[in-house]
């Protein structure tokens, strides 16, 4: 069956419903840490992989917990999956994980929904996912900026320029939820030059493109998705305003 859903709906959709069977395999009790980020890795990426087919049979995939097909290269559209980003942060029981739907159009991350099932959502429930077509509006940034770094390995290069700026450092786990900090006003900054893939910051790039924010590789250049090589080592999001100032440093 498929349902009459647009893209950027079928995104939101998918990455809401994965949060719920996250949470349920998680509330469930039967895995130890380890063990639990395996099994919601893999229950959630059955869901939204077999989804994806369904929905959308033309389009290609990518996905974290999937072997790669070359014949996505082919493809206009691609969508692009991570199904727990930040898998430890999701077996330790922490809220700062996300789920990643994303879809790239000629290699522009077009579309996004990045679930954050374990925050708190509109009027108190649990969840919340962030889209690209429902852009909220962003708080403003305060005197002293923050600039969000992994919790277990922050980058030197962040550490660095955030001494510049006299920023203060918020140590967060998942890329997604790094990002969407941003938009949430948890932080301003987001500079990563530790290593990441395609689906790691796909999903997140499309969500903080639509609301206004700046996002490129840490060299300026723009972070292109679908590539044969799916390494993609680095990226800056922050306010455009702040955005030439920490090019520049870095």
């Amino acid at each position: 069956m498929s349902l009459d859903l647009s893209d950027a709906k079928l995104a939101a959709y998918l990455a809401e419903i994965a949060g719920r069977l996250l949470l349920d395999v998680r509330a469930s009790g039967l895995f130890s840490p380890k063990a639990l980020g395996k099994a919601g890795d893999q229950t959630a990426n059955q869901f939204l992989c077999h989804a994806l087919r369904e929905q959308r049979p033309d389009d290609g995939l990518l996905s974290e917990e999937e072997k790669d097909n070359a014949d996505r290269l082919a493809k206009s559209r691609v969508w692009i999956v991570d199904p727990v980003d930040g898998t430890r942060e999701y077996g330790e029981e922490r809220a700062d994980w996300a789920v990643h739907v994303g879809l790239a159009i000629d290699g522009r991350p077009a579309i996004g929904a990045v679930g954050l099932p374990g925050m708190d959502g509109v009027g108190g429930g649990r969840g919340l996912v962030l889209r690209s077509d429902q852009p909220i509006p962003l708080p403003s940034a305060p005197d002293r900026l923050r600039m969000v770094v992994s919790r277990t390995r922050p980058a030197a290069e962040a550490i660095e320029v955030a001494a510049h700026l006299g920023a203060e450092l918020v140590p967060m786990g998942s890329a997604g939820a790094k990002a969407m900090a941003i938009i949430l006003g948890q932080a301003d900054i987001y500079l990563h030059s530790g290593g990441q893939y395609e689906w790691d910051s796909m999903a997140p790039v499309a969500v903080a493109l639509a609301h206004g924010l700046h996002c490129s590789r840490i060299d300026g250049s723009p972070l292109v998705y679908n590539q044969a090589d799916v390494y993609l080592p680095d990226l800056l999001i922050c306010r455009p305003e702040h955005a030439d100032m920490v090019l520049k440093l870095i």
